[in-house]
């Protein structure tokens, strides 16, 4: 799946059109990520940028980006620089959230996510995910430590 998923956006990313097909693609996988309107700008091994902007659906009753449609920015680009990190002898699947929201959060936003390289020894471990989300000024609105538990593909250590 890594792989596939790594060489699909390389086929992808290199137009506009490519990418929001990608990210079109990856929602249909996981229509649940559909509800933000994600677009991943950037996916390789160990990172992964997302972008989403403010819209009405996703606002809150101040009118700012709603807290949860940041947690799944922060979710999608974590999720999918894990996928792309993690040997693709092993599969991943969230565990726990931490999250802070620093800052109310105006306009188009970027979730960076970043993963730290894994070992391919099979074994069963937590691996952590940091996810930064920043509004156009650049400054620090959200972020989030989002534990990962990764095993073997076909263990029952789920």
């Amino acid at each position: 799946m890594a792989r596939s998923t790594l060489e699909t956006f390389g086929r992808l990313s290199g137009s506009a059109i490519g990418r929001w097909l990608f990210s079109r693609l990856v929602c249909w996988r996981a229509p649940y990520f559909g509800s933000i309107h994600p677009h991943i700008e950037t996916l390789e091994p160990g990172r992964c940028v997302v972008r989403l902007r403010q819209r009405r659906r996703i606002q809150n009753h101040i009118g700012t980006v709603h807290a949860i449609a940041m947690c799944n920015a922060a979710e999608l680009a974590a999720g999918l620089a894990t996928d792309v990190t993690i040997p693709g002898s092993m599969r991943w699947i969230p565990k726990g959230m931490s999250v802070r929201y620093l800052k109310k959060a105006l306009g188009v936003l970027t979730a960076t996510a970043r993963v730290d390289p894994v070992a391919d020894d099979a074994s069963a471990r937590e691996l952590h995910a940091n996810v930064v989300v920043r509004d156009a000024s650049d400054e620090i609105v959200f972020d989030a430590d989002i534990t990962m538990w990764i095993s073997p593909r076909g263990s029952a250590q789920a």
